[in-house]
């Protein structure tokens, strides 16, 4: 591992490390990337994100790679084998949940041509960079992670509180939550003014 300076929280586990490096922070639009990731988001309630790294390669197979026009069809059979799949959080609030957000999320599509252009409007269509000095200056939620909390509620997703929406936003480079001293911080800038 280089000698790279980070965000504090990358620590040292290499999947981690790798994550931080390559995804989290830069801006996603493709729709099944976006769907993953908020999935899995609701899927860590309670957990660690590392947890969920760990058990990812495991969620894509069981969930047919997040193809959220698969994932809607899924039968109570389908569920009961996801219950009984030790390679996934086995949660049923958080499966059942999972099935929910999938319709919904091929409603918005239906209704705004995709799901990238609905999620990306709380943000004006680009990045938020953020100039935070330290990991402690990083908040749990902003108005922006409140309001699209608030509508994907009403549109009747699960496991979508604004704290689990701001990891979301981060993880799909709507904010730029890297600290300035980090290393991505400027790199994840830059992808933002030149993808979308």
């Amino acid at each position: 591992m280089s000698a790279k300076r980070r965000c504090s929280w990358a620590g040292s586990d290499p999947l981690y490390v790798a994550y931080h490096d390559g995804e989290w922070g830069i801006p996603e639009h493709d729709e099944v990337r976006l769907f993953e990731m908020l999935i899995l988001e609701g899927a860590q309630a309670g957990l660690s994100w590392l947890t969920i790294l760990k058990k990812r390669e495991n969620y894509r197979a069981a969930y047919d790679n997040f193809e959220p026009d698969r994932v809607a069809r899924y039968t109570a059979r389908k569920k009961e084998s996801l219950l009984k799949n030790e390679g996934i959080v086995r949660n049923r609030l958080k499966i059942e949940a999972s099935v929910l957000n999938a319709k919904s999320f091929l409603a918005i599509q239906d209704e705004f041509g995709s799901f990238d252009k609905y999620i990306w409007q709380f943000v004006g269509g680009k990045q938020i960079v953020n100039r935070r000095k330290q990991l402690s200056d990083i908040p749990a939620s902003t108005p922006d992670s409140d309001a699209m909390s608030k509508d994907l509620k009403k549109r009747g997703f699960k496991f979508v509180g604004s704290t689990i929406i701001y990891a979301h936003m981060q993880a799909t480079g709507m904010v730029n939550d890297h600290v300035v001293g980090c290393f991505r911080h400027k790199q994840c800038a830059a992808k933002a003014k030149t993808r979308r």
